[in-house]
């Protein structure tokens, strides 16, 4: 019985020892592409790429190789390979192979392998392989594979906000932006929105070399764009500029300010009698709302303060001139003066401004 253990045991050991050799944990699953081979060949480029059906897409490449059978004087092939184990050659630098209609741009001698894909359809949706090939040295970056993904829809455009997009304030000076992804720089996307038209336009390169169309302005913000609505759209031209591929983002601006509008009213208005209640109201628009309210009464030494709320009651006795002062955690504002006369014993509301 303790034989059988034994054996046992000894077989699981022997299973996780083969597991562990031919699927080590810390191996990426390119590297697992290479299969018992050595990677002679390393390429830097992106390592998932999204394209638009009907479109092209560039690949910014670089490769590099230690090997010293690798000679840069000697002439240098550039070959596409797709699929599980990079066995299917869809391209070869020297012309014996264009399945797909594909270029390689870059420099070959100067170790650029830049590849632009056109005309891509949705079959193309794969993960390719790069391998060089020359006289003495042939070797496939199979550890370092580009997963492409054709789209038949257009991507929708980011609209950006310089700053905390949460915490935006009046007077606060922004770079608003919408942005689109550019997979083909040869017929790069159309954005407008429903900012000024004459806003700067550019086409960016990202840190791993692929593109991004941009449209920009910088403004100062207020109270009137709390609330109003950005809209961005782009289009996508496809199959040779014969049809358009389009897509729209909309963005709702929330923007915080002081009090505006600050405004004194009384009820009932026109003639009053002594001793009559009468009320004074006072309005503001902000955000975040008005946190108080302060009625004062101008007298001969100074502003008093004769209430706190946006609604003042109190039985008249004399005239008098007041206003109102509304308040949040931006600023506040004074509202108009109103003024009270007393004539003949008569209160007369004259909603006159001081």
């Amino acid at each position: 019985m303790q034989s059988e253990s034994v054996m046992a045991a000894l077989s699981v050991l022997t299973v996780n020892m083969l597991l562990s050799l031919f699927f080590p944990a810390a191996v990426s699953a390119d590297l697992a592409d290479c299969g018992t081979t050595k990677p002679l060949l390393h390429i830097t480029a992106p390592g998932r790429m999204e394209a638009l059906s009907g479109s092209c897409l560039q690949i910014p490449c670089t490769y590099d190789s230690t090997d010293t059978s690798y000679d840069s004087n000697k002439p240098i092939y550039g070959v596409w390979r797709k699929g599980f184990w990079n066995k299917n050659t869809i391209f070869h630098s020297d012309g014996s192979v264009k399945i797909y209609p594909l270029n390689i741009t870059g420099d070959l001698k100067k170790k650029n392998c830049t590849t632009l894909f056109l005309d891509l359809n949705t079959t193309y949706s794969d993960k390719y392989f790069f391998r060089i090939e020359s006289k003495k040295f042939k070797a496939s970056a199979c550890a370092d594979s580009v997963q492409i993904t054709v789209k038949d829809s257009a991507w929708s455009p980011s609209i950006n906000i310089s700053g905390d997009v949460k915490d935006l304030k009046e007077k606060e000076s922004v770079s608003i932006s919408c942005s689109a992804w550019t997979p083909c720089p040869l017929s790069p996307p159309e954005l407008t929105w429903s900012l000024q038209q004459d806003s700067q336009r550019q086409t960016e390169t990202n840190p791993d070399g692929t593109f991004t169309s941009k449209i920009q302005e910088n403004m100062t913000l207020s109270d009137t764009h709390d609330g109003s609505n950005i809209t961005c759209s782009v289009r996508y031209p496809v199959d040779g500029g014969k049809r358009n591929k389009t897509a729209e983002t909309n963005l709702t601006l929330s923007v915080s300010y002081a009090p505006k509008d600050t405004s004194a009213s009384i009820s009932p208005s026109g003639l009053v009698s002594a001793g009559s209640w009468v009320e004074l109201s006072c309005s503001s628009r902000a955000k975040p709302p008005v946190r108080t309210f302060t009625w004062f009464r101008n007298c001969t030494g100074g502003p008093v303060n004769v209430s706190e709320g946006h609604v003042y009651n109190f039985s008249v006795t004399e005239g008098g001139k007041f206003y109102c002062v509304a308040v949040n955690n931006l600023g506040n504002q004074t509202s108009s003066v109103i003024s009270l006369k007393v004539k003949n014993k008569n209160l007369i509301w004259m909603g006159i401004l001081a």
